[in-house]
């Protein structure tokens, strides 16, 4: 375990913050990681011949990174309120750059594993570049700037569907990788140029037996949600996995209620508008990734189902790509919302469209364009709720505990996706029809993962009712940087 300076001084932080360049910079560099998540999809049926393994073994191109995503995210969260939240912006950026670099040199099974499993690690940007923007940029901006901020993790995850299939479907598949390295770089070069560090810091000693606690807690119940239906939902590895991360993620529990500088302050994310902002974003997660797994399926599907479209992976995915469009164009419309009447009506808006374009979707499923639109409705309302979060959890927690707080919302966003992966896969996997001798997911399998997802975004409405209404629509900037108390504390808290 290391301490860190309260409050120490950075080089970088000399010349005054440019908005717009801070708030332009920190939303590529999180489309860049959000791109990431998608890269492999087109090339996922491949794997098994292009690194000469089983099916089974280079799922583990997937599943590593969403392990090593899951764990980066809160660690490097609290890191950066420790240690500065530009300097770990830099590391995942690195991160993200170097698991690039190992992937495009890997033509076996073990390094694309490393590879995918170091571009999880750089997961933790989104939540860092909305701490950032806390500390940096003047009230005004602030609101319609995280929101934009987050709504980059939709938005990549949109754009990059189309462009991964593109770069597949013409080039070497090793450039879906050095693609994402040269992006990367350049994402880390505009950081160092334009992203100034903030000195609001906690200081304190870094709760390393937290960190191994919850990663051991959290590797175990993602694995065994992601790999249930491999394994078997009723097999020994399963359920014993998912009773170690109940036993495990219940003594890190009591740890970190009786240490003084945990890695998770539970009694602030036990406060009624961060556990209800935290348990509506993971709804919102499942419901997000819900439309992510059906709209694919049904657009490549055959004809002869009835109800499968017969288009390419590339047409999936310019299918897909307006969502993230409509996402990052309502940002401020969000910001504007919540600026007017609060971040809890801009999420809860958000959650009934969102159930508004899976109703849609239901009765609409026969034609391209009603995809498309259904699509759209959806990334608005994910638009909505993406950009009221950060909000309600900045407005609830001290300017120095920021960015372990947006971690921890991001990765319960994580925990929604992962979930609704799981259980759209068991759904689609037992309500089938048979076409020449292949079971297929049936028309009535979509509807109910649809019907699902409509349920969840509901269910994130009901949770976000019961937030307190905020005194102020949109949470105040941090004071200035250098204002910070001997212990390492911002001054006015």
């Amino acid at each position: 375990m290391s301490d860190a300076p309260a409050g120490s001084a950075d080089v970088g932080a000399v010349a005054p913050p440019r908005p717009n360049a801070v708030v332009a910079v920190l939303a590529f560099a999180g489309i860049v990681v959000s791109l990431m998540q998608t890269l492999v999809i087109p090339i996922v049926p491949e794997l098994p011949k292009l690194l000469d393994a089983p099916a089974s073994d280079t799922a583990w191109a997937v599943t590593a990174t969403l392990l090593a995503a899951a764990v980066a995210t809160p660690v490097v969260g609290r890191l950066g309120d420790m240690f500065g939240k530009r300097r770990m912006l830099l590391v995942s950026g690195v991160m993200l750059v170097l698991g690039s670099v190992v992937c495009g040199l890997s033509d076996a099974l073990v390094p694309m594993i490393v590879g995918r499993a170091l571009q999880g690690l750089s997961s933790g940007v989104i939540p860092l570049g909305i701490s950032i923007m806390r500390d940096e940029l003047p009230a005004e901006r602030l609101a319609g700037a995280t929101a934009l901020m987050s709504a980059s993790l939709g938005v990549g995850g949109a754009l990059g569907l189309p462009t991964a299939a593109l770069i597949a479907d013409n080039f070497d598949w090793h450039v879906l990788f050095w693609a994402s390295a040269a992006m990367g770089a350049i994402a880390l070069v505009l950081v160092v140029a334009f992203v100034p560090e903030s000195r609001v810091r906690t200081g304190g000693r870094f709760d390393a037996v937290g960190a191994v606690g919850m990663a051991a807690g959290l590797v175990s119940l993602l694995l065994a949600v992601s790999k249930g239906a491999d394994w078997g939902w009723t097999s020994g590895t399963t359920l014993g996995l998912f009773a170690a991360a109940v036993i495990i993620l219940l003594a890190w529990g009591f740890f970190e209620l009786r240490t003084a500088q945990p890695l998770v302050d539970l009694r602030t994310t036990a406060r009624r508008q961060v556990l209800f902002t935290n348990l509506a974003s993971i709804a919102i997660g499942f419901s997000m990734f819900a439309m992510s797994l059906v709209l694919p399926q049904l657009l490549q599907l055959p004809t002869q189902t009835g109800y499968g479209l017969g288009r390419s992976l590339l047409t999936a995915g310019l299918v897909m790509a307006p969502s993230g469009l409509v996402m990052m164009a309502l940002a401020p419309v969000s910001a504007a919302v919540s600026k007017a009447k609060g971040p809890k009506v801009t999420l809860m808006i958000g959650a009934l469209i969102v159930a508004a374009g899976y109703g849609l979707n239901i009765v609409l499923m026969s034609e391209v364009w009603h995809l498309v639109l259904a699509s759209c409705v959806i990334g608005a309302g994910i638009g909505f709720t993406y950009g009221s979060m950060p909000a309600l959890i900045m407005g609830a927690v001290p300017a120095s505990e920021t960015a372990a707080a947006n971690s921890l919302n991001t990765l319960m966003r994580s925990i929604g996706t992962s979930t609704a992966s799981a259980l759209a896969g068991v759904v689609l996997a037992q309500m089938t029809i048979d076409l020449g001798g292949y079971a297929l997911p049936s028309e009535n399998g979509f509807k109910t993962v649809m019907a699902i997802g409509a349920g969840a975004a509901l269910l994130a409405f009901a949770l976000a009712s019961f937030i307190p209404r905020p005194r102020t629509a949109v949470p105040a900037a941090a004071p200035a940087p250098a204002a910070e108390t001997p212990t390492g504390t911002a001054s006015g808290r």
